[in-house]
């Protein structure tokens, strides 16, 4: 008797400014290819209801801007709430304040705990990570305010800091556990 594999397609989405929460999202990819569940990721400012409706799980990987989700993150999840029956949501918040690895779930992380109320979700699963810190690509202000924060929360403020926090291994178990969403 031969085996049928299943293969699932899964809407994956991500909104990010400095391109972490892309290589978070597209690592995610390679992990659930290799499980059968086939997701290409997309910049969520490009979602629509026909992107999500149809899918087996809807995955969101969004970063943080200065204590706030990035603006096409708020208007994705707009988006997903007005489906009529949305498929089970992941959600990953991309932020530093994750970098404490007490601030990894919903109940430590404040920004994820938020972002959850404010839209009413029940997601299958939600994560934070962290994320990367490199002020040599920042602008001035910007480098600024970050280095400010850090100082505020005990981070790296030295102007030429380059540092990934990311855990992939984090990652890698997230993806794991959207496999199993999606079989």
């Amino acid at each position: 008797m031969s085996t049928i594999k299943r293969h699932c397609v899964a809407a994956l989405f991500y909104a990010t400014r400095d391109g972490q929460s892309r290589r978070i999202a597209e690592h995610i990819s390679h992990q659930l290819a290799s499980a059968n569940v086939f997701a290409t990721p997309q910049d969520a400012a490009e979602a629509r209801v026909a992107n999500l409706a149809g899918s087996s799980v809807v995955v969101l990987v969004a970063a943080i801007r200065y204590g706030r989700h990035l603006p096409e993150a708020e208007r994705f999840l707009a988006i997903y709430r007005s489906l009529s029956s949305p498929p089970p949501l992941a959600l990953a918040s991309v932020n530093l304040v994750a970098r404490n690895p007490a601030k990894t779930t919903v109940a430590g992380n404040p920004y994820l705990r938020k972002l959850i109320a404010r839209h009413r979700l029940t997601p299958a699963v939600a994560v934070a990570f962290a994320g990367r810190l490199d002020y040599r690509r920042y602008g001035w202000l910007d480098r600024q305010i970050i280095r400010f924060i850090m100082l505020l929360t005990g981070g790296p403020t030295a102007p030429d800091t380059c540092v990934e926090f990311t855990s992939w291994t984090a990652v890698d178990e997230f993806a794991a556990k959207i496999a199993d969403i999606s079989a």
